[in-house]
């Protein structure tokens, strides 16, 4: 397999459209989750999900001709665990977690992710931590605070919402430790058969489970309706496809310190496009807060 393109210390232009782009995606899909889940069960949603990026990435590659290489059971067995880790578990525990705890506990604990994944850049794969990226994660995580503002800080609540609150913590935690083996393994293939890979993967492991939800509850895919149908395949199309994808070109081109912090622009342009959306005005704070936030970014990628 192909290899990936040496990491600079500079964010190349195509790496920083990449992860623009997926992070809006990623934006939108807390809406359309939301859209979804209201009427589907939480892991049939994800196998559903997960069931359509995988075609997505089928065709492409019967387009190009392009194929799979096996290489082993030890290669097998990282992209099960890599796999688990930024698919169909970290998809399962996250929506299941959002149903057992508060919006604002979850925005909140959502700001550690680029935090777990610079120490675990640092610990396992040796990059190095300076001042300009250690302050300009904590400007851009400042910047997402603000944008939350007071009310969410003072909404933070544990008590009554321990096991949500540990669910959405882990698969946060686990998307950076996705992010970081992601990123060792893009040494040895390129990004496209990566995320092809773990998205198969995911897809299999996710439809026993799946099968199973909907015996339980007796639930049919043919009630779900249009609007549900239309949120569920822009999840799987945008966001765990093409969005994904993107996340992981730009880790082959550049530092997973530099990648996660990016993730800090998410918040922000959820606010903005649920503002939109739900016809609300656009704050002070919000305005404030991603200027903090781009300013972040900026001092990480030049760090």
């Amino acid at each position: 397999m192909s290899g990936s393109v040496a990491t600079s210390d500079k964010v190349p232009a195509s790496a920083k459209a990449a992860l623009s782009i997926a992070c809006f995606l990623w934006a939108i899909s807390f809406i359309a989750t939301k859209v979804a889940v209201a009427s589907v069960p939480p892991l049939t949603l994800v196998t559903l999900r997960l069931l359509i990026s995988s075609l997505c990435f089928f065709v492409w590659f019967i387009v190009r001709g392009s194929k799979l290489k096996y290489e082993g059971l030890t290669w097998l067995g990282q992209m099960f665990l890599l796999s688990l880790f930024g698919t169909g578990l970290h998809y399962s525990i996250q929506t299941i977690g959002l149903k057992y705890t508060t919006a604002s506990n979850a925005s909140l604990y959502a700001v550690t992710g680029p935090v777990t994944i610079l120490i675990i850049a640092v610990l396992f794969l040796g990059e190095r931590l300076t001042f300009k990226k250690a302050g300009g994660l904590i400007l851009a995580m400042t910047g997402v605070i603000i944008v939350m503002g007071i009310k969410t800080l003072a909404s933070f609540d544990v008590k009554g919402h321990i096991l949500g609150d540990l669910l959405v913590f882990a698969s946060i935690f686990m998307w950076g430790v996705f992010t970081v083996l992601g990123k060792n393994m893009t040494k040895r293939m390129n990004a496209l058969e990566l995320t092809a890979i773990v998205t198969f993967i995911g897809s299999l492991c996710m439809i026993p489970f799946g099968w199973f939800e909907m015996r339980r509850s007796a639930f049919s895919i043919l009630s779900i309706g249009r609007e549900a149908w239309l949120a569920i395949a822009f999840l799987g199309i945008t966001c765990s496809f093409l969005a994904t994808l993107l996340y992981f070109k730009a880790l082959e081109r550049t530092e997973s310190q530099k990648v996660g912090v990016y993730l800090y622009t998410i918040p922000p342009m959820t606010y903005i496009i649920a503002s939109f959306y739900l016809g609300e005005k656009i704050g002070a704070n919000l305005i404030i807060g991603s200027l903090f936030v781009l300013a972040g970014v900026y001092i990480t990628e030049n760090g």
